[in-house]
């Protein structure tokens, strides 16, 4: 996809971010196509696209955090999670709210889709913030590789075949409702499910739940 003469100075601008994020780690050549690669991933299906490069910015910051640890450069022994559905719009998404907060920052956590959606479904923002957690800031996005490889757990929740498998790996498949196209009455049990297992996953784990 041909960028305009903004993105272009934008993805510019990223690109010398994630340098400086990335000295000594990674080179100009392997950030420039990581952040571009990112970029294509959304380039297709973006609703607005103003907001292309900080996506790609953002999506690259993790491939590259994720590449850093498969690779050995970079391992501060924090448990990964990466939470895999199909859209990455509502269950991965709610799983990732409620693991980023109860484990703060003693664990890190990652979603992912195999078909990735065009927004996080707005039921599931809505059942979120009634507890009082924010996910209207996330954005569907697909898994890769290297994200998959740098997660200790992956948690699939409906995407079967479509889900990576990697030998030696530790997944869990969580058999949770779809709350794509359902009410926020029907969303609240789904929601209030998926915190339960995230915080048995983190007892699991040994991660310290953060006191609110």
């Amino acid at each position: 996809m041909p960028h305009t003469l903004d993105q272009q100075v934008a993805l510019a601008t990223a690109a010398s971010r994630l340098a400086a994020d990335f000295e000594g780690t990674f080179g100009a050549e392997t950030i420039e196509r990581f952040l571009h690669t990112s970029y294509d991933q959304f380039a297709g299906r973006a609703a607005v696209a103003t907001f292309l490069p900080l996506l790609a910015e953002r999506f690259a910051r993790q491939r590259l955090t994720a590449l850093a640890r498969v690779e050995g450069l970079s391992h501060d022994g924090r448990p990964t999670v990466l939470f895999l559905c199909v859209h990455n719009a509502g269950r991965s998404q709610m799983a990732l709210g409620f693991f980023r907060y109860h484990a703060g920052d003693a664990a890190i956590a990652w979603s992912g889709g195999s078909e990735p959606g065009d927004q996080v479904n707005p039921v599931a923002v809505a059942a979120m913030a009634e507890r009082g957690i924010d996910i209207s800031a996330e954005y569907p996005k697909p898994w890769t590789d290297e994200v998959v490889r740098a997660a200790d757990v992956v948690v699939t929740m409906g995407c079967g075949d479509a889900c990576p498998v990697f030998p030696g790996k530790r997944y869990e498949d969580w058999s949770l409702d779809d709350p794509a196209g359902q009410g926020l009455d029907a969303v609240r049990p789904i929601r209030d499910d998926v915190e339960r297992r995230v915080l048995t996953l983190l007892d699991e784990l040994q991660v310290t739940v953060r006191q609110p």
